[in-house]
């Protein structure tokens, strides 16, 4: 997978986790029927992996599904047994190193100047600011650009419609959507007003890169 590639394409990554893994699967095919491409189950929800290879089975094995939170070695090998295209890390650690190794592109948690140059050097795929609220949002995105114009930088966190625009038009490649867009659909909450959001997001990133 050209996970760099897909992120320019798409500009969003819907972040899925909850407690009640039907509910969490339930979400993840709700959001791929609404166009939503680019999905990443996080290991933090109940009984992830399993909602990963159901998900794969469900969606076939063109359709991108990322496993999000890998932070050790054997997270890595779980998710690629599970059939995940893509891993996502919240920082640097074995997590992405072993992912790498398993042939899984990475999008890596970075926030400072060194960790940016680090996260490169490991063969990051692509930079997820993390968390990009608490670090300053759109400006700080700005200015982390000015050394690094060419990076493909990923804000997640506190990312709703007024701040995926404002991200977009400073230059991240793609913005990573949770609780603003999933809400509490993985947890059981009503997948009718998901779709709702996921339109919505869906226009508001088709509006700010157009």
């Amino acid at each position: 997978m050209d996970l760099r590639a897909a992120l320019a394409a798409h500009r969003l990554v819907a972040v899925v986790r909850g407690d009640d893994p039907e509910a969490a699967l339930r979400t993840v095919l709700a959001l791929a029927d609404e166009g939503i491409e680019l999905i990443e189950v996080s290991l933090s929800g109940t009984d992830a992996l399993s909602v990963i290879e159901r998900a794969r089975e469900a969606l076939g094995p063109d359709r991108p599904l990322g496993a999000g939170t890998v932070l050790t070695a054997e997270d890595a090998h779980a998710v690629h047994r599970a059939g995940a295209d893509f891993a996502v890390t919240p920082g640097l650690g074995a997590g992405m190193s072993t992912a790498r190794e398993l042939g899984l592109p990475v999008l890596a948690g970075v926030m400072t100047p060194t960790e940016v140059i680090a996260a490169r050097a490991l063969g990051a795929e692509a930079l997820k600011i993390f968390p990009a609220a608490q670090a300053g949002g759109p400006g700080y995105l700005k200015a982390l650009r000015g050394p690094f114009p060419h990076e493909p930088f990923v804000p997640v966190g506190g990312v709703d419609e007024a701040a995926a625009r404002a991200y977009l038009a400073a230059g991240a490649t793609a913005v990573g959507i949770g609780s603003p867009l999933v809400g509490d659909a993985a947890d059981g909450g009503s997948t009718a007003a998901l779709r709702e959001r996921a339109r919505a997001f869906r226009t508001a990133v088709r509006e700010a890169t157009a």
